[in-house]
C-alpha cells in the first residue's frame, strides 16, 4: 500500500462552494424559508416545545410553568402508573441498559418474550412480533407481506408510516378515497384476481379523529380474496369490550375477518415501541423475512418490561375506558357550544381536531393557549390532508373534569382572540 494510502483524509483550508444544482438542500429552500417567515413573526416554535418537568399523566412544566397536556397520546394515563414504573426499574437493574443486538441475535431477553405473551393474551392472539418503534411495525410488516407482483389497498389518508412500507416493499399501490367502501369495492374490482391482495386501514385516523367503517371494508375485502391489516394504534385500550381496537368495537374478530392488528405502545400502553399480531399459521416466518426487525436493535428491557405490565393491567381498565369515554364527550360537547369547526360531528375517538382558517390562525391560537397554560399539537400540511390546518387535542382518561372546564375557557379566550369564533 502507498504512503498515499495511510495518510489520514484531510479537507481543504477553503473548501470550494456547492454549485446551487447539486446542492441536495436546495429541494427545501421553500420550506425554510416558510419557518424562517413564521418565526420572524415573533412567535414561538410550535414544534420546538420541551417538557422542562413531566408532573403527571396530565400536567407538565414547560418555559417554567405548570401546563394542562392536551397533546400527548396518553390515552390511558398508564405512563405513571406505580405498577407499570415498578417493572421498568426492576428490567433495568436486574438486565441493564440496553440488549446491544438484534431480537435474532442477542437482542431476546426475558421481558420481550413476555411483552409478547401479553400481547397475545390482550388480543386472543396466536402469534406476536414486537417492534422497536410503531413506526417499523407497519414499515415492515407492509413491506415483507405484499411482495413483487401482488398488490396493496390503501387508504388515502393512511400514516406516514403505511406509505413508508409500501415505498419499501415492491408490491403495487392503489389508493382509495378516505372511508369509501364504494371506492374500495372498485378499484379491488378493477385489479386481477390471481395475485394476493393486502387491504390497509386504520381503525382511527389521527389527524381528525374519525373512525373507519371497517365491517363495511372488511366485508368487500374479503368479497374480492383480499387479506386485512388495521393499524389500531389509537384506538388499543378504549375501543371495544377488551379494548382491542375499532374492529371488536364493530364485532370483527382477528383471523375470522381481521388477518393482521398493527399497534404501538406509544399510545394507550404509555412507553415506546411497536407491534403485530396475528392468527396466521405461517406468521413466525415473518421474523426470519422482516428487515425492520432483524437488522434493528431491539428494545431496552426496561421498556418493554412496562409494556408487559402495561398491557396486563390495561385487560382490566373498563373505568379507565368508561372516563375516557366521559372526556372526550365533555371537550367536544363544549368546543361545540362555543362554535369552532371540529373534525368529527360527534365525539367519535379520544381525538378532537380544531380546524382553523390558515397556518397563521392555528399558530396564534395555539400560543394563546401555551401563555394560558394550555399544550395541544399543531399540524399542519404534509400531516393533514391539502390546505388543512388545525390544533389537535388527545385526551387522558386522567384528565380531570375540572381540568376540562378550564380547557374549554381557555379556547374561548383564545378562539375569541384570533377571530376563530365570535
Amino acid at each position: 500500500m502507498t504512503e498515499a494510502g495511510l495518510a489520514a483524509d484531510t479537507l481543504p483550508a477553503e473548501a470550494p462552494a456547492v454549485a446551487p444544482e447539486r446542492d441536495l438542500f436546495s429541494k427545501f429552500d421553500p420550506l425554510i424559508a416558510e419557518r424562517a417567515a413564521l418565526m420572524a413573526s415573533g412567535v414561538r416554535d410550535p414544534f420546538g416545545i420541551v417538557m422542562e418537568r413531566v408532573l403527571g399523566p396530565t400536567t407538565a412544566v414547560i418555559k417554567g410553568r405548570e401546563t394542562i397536556l392536551l397533546g400527548t397520546y396518553n390515552y390511558m394515563g398508564m405512563t405513571f402508573d406505580a405498577d407499570v414504573i415498578a417493572a421498568g426499574k426492576a428490567a433495568l437493574d436486574q438486565f441493564g441498559s440496553g440488549t446491544n443486538g438484534s431480537r435474532m441475535l442477542n437482542g431476546t431477553f426475558r421481558d420481550h418474550v413476555e411483552a409478547e405473551e401479553a400481547l397475545k393474551e390482550f388480543y386472543g392472539a396466536d402469534h406476536a412480533m414486537v417492534f422497536s418503534t410503531g413506526y417499523q411495525a407497519n414499515l415492515g410488516t407492509i413491506s415483507t407481506m405484499a411482495a413483487r407482483g401482488e398488490y396493496v389497498i390503501l387508504d388515502a389518508d393512511s400514516h406516514a408510516s403505511i406509505y413508508d412500507g409500501c415505498k419499501m416493499g415492491d408490491a403495487e399501490i392503489v389508493r382509495f378515497r378516505h372511508n369509501s367502501v364504494e371506492d374500495l369495492d372498485k378499484r379491488l374490482g378493477r385489479l386481477p384476481a390471481e395475485p394476493g391482495k393486502l387491504v390497509v386501514l386504520e381503525g382511527v385516523y389521527s389527524m381528525l379523529g374519525d373512525i373507519a367503517p371497517l365491517r363495511e371494508m372488511v366485508a368487500v375485502a374479503k368479497k374480492h380474496g383480499a387479506m386485512v391489516l388495521v393499524d389500531e394504534a389509537h384506538s388499543m385500550g378504549f375501543f371495544g369490550e377488551h379494548g382491542r381496537g375499532v374492529y371488536e368495537e364493530q364485532g370483527l374478530e382477528l383471523g375470522c375477518d381481521v388477518d393482521f392488528v398493527i399497534g404501538t405502545f406509544s399510545k394507550s400502553v404509555g412507553t415506546v415501541g411497536g407491534f403485530c399480531i396475528s392468527n396466521h399459521p405461517k406468521f413466525e416466518a415473518m421474523r426470519f423475512s422482516c428487515r425492520p426487525y432483524i437488522f434493528t436493535a431491539s428494545l431496552p428491557p426496561s421498556v418493554v418490561a412496562t409494556a408487559a405490565t402495561s398491557i396486563r393491567k390495561l385487560m382490566g381498565a373498563a373505568d379507565k375506558r368508561r372516563r375516557l369515554w366521559d372526556n372526550a364527550r365533555q371537550l367536544h360537547g363544549g368546543l361545540t357550544a362555543l362554535g369552532f369547526r371540529l373534525g368529527t360531528a360527534a365525539p367519535d375517538s379520544a381525538i378532537v381536531a380544531v380546524i382553523l382558517t390558515d397556518q397563521e390562525q392555528a399558530v396564534l391560537m395555539w400560543q394563546a393557549l401555551l401563555e394560558a397554560g394550555l399544550y395541544v399539537n399543531v399540524a399542519r400540511p404534509p400531516a393533514t390532508p391539502a390546505g388543512m390546518f388545525l390544533l389537535r387535542c388527545s385526551l387522558c382518561a386522567e384528565h380531570t373534569t375540572e381540568q376540562l372546564d378550564r380547557v374549554i375557557g381557555m379556547f374561548a379566550a383564545a378562539g375569541k382572540a384570533v377571530g376563530a369564533i365570535g
